[in-house]
């Protein structure tokens, strides 16, 4: 199989953390639908997520917390023991039908694409993925479980070495940083909003977590960037810093995560990113990776995350991205849903156009001394 792959699965077309919630737009789904309509998934490429087993999850989460939240699926309730324990419940960590098996249909996607990886295909994408924050026993960050954690497991169990793992969501991938800290086997870099949640909101120290000199236990590089961050700042990190680090590292695989909450039109980050300037990261990190798997992340805005994602997939497979969408995937995009309080009005290339217009601007300051204090020794 040397094509790349594509993981995903129907629990997620109607599977909602709830009316209210930031998650209760349709992403996963909407993406396998666009593709599909684009004529860019034929059958022989995709893949059905496994849903993991406790015992699988439990390679890095406490048993004690898995049976909490099975418990939590089973009677739609937690005590507040439970709520104070494990954050569920709380938190923005909803109790939903499927708050088990939806996180464990994730995993079981990733561990999947690490034994595709493992196999010998070169490219696996899961954009179900990326629920970077999830903590060892408890929720975190709208994050049950941790499979970006759980994938990078399963390379190093199946006898990798070296592995990057990049994280360009717009929040701290503070949970998979953590998780592999003083491990010198996983090098984690994380481009993300200063003062983004979950970083501490008014601090300015560098070695705040997620700060420029926060190194964990040595195996970490960190560069926080300021709100308005532009197409131009992104494509200075990733030539200055992303693809030195990359190189430097030396991996076998990288694993990224592509959270599209960095584009302009997410409602929860400041940045001001083109999808096409996510992409271009992808592109550049694909040609340096002898193993790549991308995952999704953030993204909380229907259009933006369809469209940012479905690129994705165009770059991985070396696809020209039409100029205008077909009629079946703009029917697609003008039939999505969004009944949040953060909806603004559409705009009319949400429907029609795959990728966003370019929004270059200055290369701050700010920007130079993260990705310096990330390279520096």
């Amino acid at each position: 199989m040397s094509a790349p792959q594509f993981i995903a699965s129907e629990i997620y077309r109607h599977s909602s953390y709830g009316r209210k919630h930031p998650l209760a737009i349709p992403r996963v789904s909407s993406c396998l639908d666009l593709c599909r309509s684009l004529g860019w998934l034929p059958d022989a490429v995709y893949h059905d997520s496994p849903r993991a087993t406790p015992a699988e999850l439990a390679r890095f989460h406490d048993p004690a917390y898995i049976a909490a939240v099975q418990a939590a699926e089973r009677t739609q309730q937690v005590s507040d023991a439970v709520k104070m324990r494990h954050h569920l419940g709380a938190r923005g960590n909803p109790v939903f039908p499927e708050i088990f098996r939806r996180p464990a249909t994730a995993c079981g996607g990733s561990l999947h694409a690490a034994s595709l990886l493992l196999a010998g295909v070169r490219c696996v994408y899961s954009p179900a993925g990326g629920t970077h924050h999830g903590r060892p026993d408890r929720a975190s960050g709208f994050c049950y479980f941790n499979d970006p954690v759980l994938a990078l497991q399963a390379l190093l169990d199946g006898g990798l070495t070296q592995i990057v793992y990049l994280d360009i969501d717009a929040h701290h991938g503070d949970g998979v940083q953590d998780a592999f800290a003083e491990d010198d086997r996983v090098l984690t870099v994380s481009v993300h909003e200063v003062g983004r949640w979950p970083m501490t909101r008014n601090s300015r120290d560098p070695a705040a977590s997620g700060g420029p000199a926060d190194r964990a236990g040595g195996m970490a590089r960190n560069i926080p960037v300021p709100a308005g961050f532009n197409d131009s700042e992104m494509a200075y990190v990733c030539e200055a810093g992303l693809i030195p680090l990359v190189e430097w590292f030396e991996p076998e695989a990288v694993v990224v995560q592509g959270g599209s909450d960095a584009v302009a039109e997410d409602p929860l980050s400041g940045l001001m990113l083109s999808n096409t300037a996510l992409w271009s990261v992808v592109a550049a990190v694909k040609r340096l990776a002898p193993r790549l798997l991308c995952l999704g992340g953030g993204g909380y805005n229907p259009w933006s995350v369809a469209r940012c994602w479905t690129g994705m997939w165009a770059v991985l497979n070396d696809l020209e991205v039409p100029r205008r969408l077909p009629p079946e995937s703009e029917r697609l995009l003008r039939g999505l849903e969004w009944r949040h309080s953060w909806v603004r009005r559409a705009d009319a290339g949400w429907f029609t156009t795959l990728a966003d217009a370019p929004r270059h601007g200055p290369v701050r300051e700010d920007v130079r001394a993260a990705v310096r204090a990330a390279m520096a020794p």
